[in-house]
């Protein structure tokens, strides 16, 4: 079987092209930027044990498990992450949050920290980072995703992360050391039990329906990691009712949530006394994260 038919056979497999020309490079252990080397080369013979994976592999992306767990590998933001179904897989949207939380990272109008509690790290440092400088945190960090794309793009802020699972926290600090970045990781229910304060808090929680229909299509990732209550909306309400204890004057909370739940999602952040109330379109033109600033201090505690 040439190279070219091998496509093929993915293909009538139900795969996408991308999908099937990835599947075919990964079999063949070229990297997933020569998608023109597959047709310079598609008269080529495709060797018996790249066939022989390509036909299981392919056969589990036909099954609907992502791509990503069967590589071992996804790029977001320009970096490429080691993913599996321990976490997550990252989606292109997420990028939304990134950009937000970039934007107002960058904006002079948060208070600057007073002293940096001292994180508990998993990840070693790898240069010095001024306490002065901007402060982040991302809850529910997986695979590191939000949180390694935004220390990449900002190496001078201090960057957190958190999550409950440790096998997320494994995957996420081996992401931070292949890559060099110094994000100090956290293991933790969101906030909960947390004394320090940061100038933007960033998550992709948990948003779908406990019952909604579409769950049956992700029955390869973590179940923890999609759903969240009748509504989809209890990590959100946690997240927003700890969330302005833990933000410096003038910090931002940012929330990525399902197509239909924006309208609710600023109703809330608005009930809690956030201002400057909005939310940001994702790829696809749909409502994806919606945020909020906090102006006041801390009027209740967790």
């Amino acid at each position: 079987m040439t190279i070219a038919q091998a496509i093929q056979y993915a293909l009538s497999l139900g795969l996408e092209r991308l999908d099937a020309q990835l599947l075919v490079l990964h079999a063949l252990g070229r990297s997933n930027r020569e998608r023109a080397w597959l047709l310079a080369h598609g008269d080529d013979a495709m060797p018996a044990t790249a066939l022989a994976q390509l036909q299981a592999q392919a056969a589990r992306r036909a099954a609907g498990e992502p791509l990503s767990y069967i590589t071992g590998h996804k790029e977001f933001y320009g970096l490429t992450l080691q993913v599996d179904a321990r976490v997550l897989d990252p989606r292109a949207d997420t990028e939304t949050l990134v950009d937000w939380a970039l934007e107002v990272l960058d904006a002079p109008t948060i208070a600057a920290p007073d002293v940096v509690a001292e994180p508990t790290a998993l990840a070693a440092p790898t240069s010095a980072t001024p306490a002065s400088a901007p402060t982040l945190i991302d809850l529910g960090t997986g695979s590191g995703a939000i949180a390694l794309a935004i220390k990449h793009s900002r190496p001078l802020f201090q960057v957190h992360a958190l999550d409950f699972s440790n096998d997320a926290l494994a995957v996420a600090s081996a992401n931070a050391r292949r890559l060099a970045l110094d994000v100090q990781f956290h293991q933790g229910s969101w906030l909960q039990g947390l004394d320090q304060q940061f100038s933007v808090i960033v998550s992709n929680p948990p948003y779908i329906a406990a019952q909604d229909e579409h769950l049956a299509a992700l029955t390869h990732e973590p179940l923890q990691a999609l759903a969240s209550g009748d509504d989809g909306l209890d990590d959100i309400r946690t997240i927003i009712g700890q969330a302005h204890v833990h933000l410096l004057p003038g910090g931002w909370l940012l929330l990525e949530h399902g197509y239909d739940q924006a309208a609710t999602v600023r109703t809330l952040l608005q009930s809690a006394g956030f201002t400057q109330v909005q939310s940001r379109l994702d790829l696809a033109g749909i409502e994806r994260c919606s945020g909020g600033q906090w102006l006041g201090r801390a009027l209740i505690n967790d």
